[in-house]
């Protein structure tokens, strides 16, 4: 199973394994079980109730199942809890109330009232997204990956303990301001790289000590770098 890099606001590198196909149906015929399994408890009871309490008490737990417990256990069910999986963000956070909700709301389509179609999108995505996840912006990953997380930190070797920043203004930028800079420099246009490298030191009202411009502008990437790394 390929993992799926994720890069923090303060670029570190996680990396993260998607949740197979066959352990996401393992998970959800699992919780379907269970939510199969509630509903007959009450039958077996046989506990007559009017028909408010049977919608309060057996309808809706039910439906609410699987919203309700990635809610309040930050992203499991009983089945993703057995195979060992967790539901997150794409960029590693924990998911929001509307995250959750969009990806049980669209379980309706995902699920086996049409079909099963999540089942087949799954297997055409590059991360096994189902419809809801992907409306969610949403990945199930398995368990032992999330709770071990790697940080990568090789792309930073030269943030060594001598390392001393040149511009302690970098730290000011914005991660957006940072990606146009990497972007600009990944471009290799000598004209873009010009332009920006002015108006970055005019940004920050700094006095330059490279004359080479994109020397500059990756001085500035390496001081925000290592500001950020700080906070870490």
């Amino acid at each position: 199973m390929a993992e799926k890099s994720i890069v923090t606001g303060q670029y570190v590198r996680i990396r993260q394994t998607p949740a197979s196909v066959g352990e996401r149906m393992l998970a959800q015929l699992i919780d379907w079980a269970v939510q199969a399994g509630y509903v007959a408890l009450w039958i077996y009871l046989d506990i007559h109730l009017g028909t408010l309490l049977v919608i309060l008490l057996v309808v809706l737990p039910a439906l609410l199942y699987g919203l309700l417990c990635e809610l309040f256990t930050g992203g499991q069910t009983i089945g993703k809890w057995i195979v060992k999986l967790r539901v997150i963000m794409a960029d590693g956070t924990l998911p929001s109330l509307s995250a959750y909700l969009l990806r049980w709301l669209l379980m309706m389509v995902d699920g086996p009232m049409l079909g099963c179609v999540g089942v087949l999108v799954m297997i055409l995505n590059r991360n096994n997204q189902r419809f809801g996840d992907m409306a969610a912006g949403t990945l199930v990953v398995k368990l032992r990956s999330y709770s071990k997380i790697q940080v990568s930190l090789d792309e930073y070797d030269y943030l060594t303990k001598d390392y001393r920043p040149s511009y302690p203004q970098a730290s000011d930028l914005s991660l957006e301001q940072i990606d146009v800079i990497c972007r600009t420099l990944d471009g290799d246009v000598e004209d873009r790289i010009c332009q920006l490298s002015q108006k970055v030191q005019q940004l920050l009202g700094v006095e330059r000590r490279e004359t080479n411009d994109e020397n500059f502008l990756r001085r500035i990437v390496r001081d925000y770098q290592y500001y950020a790394l700080e906070e870490i």
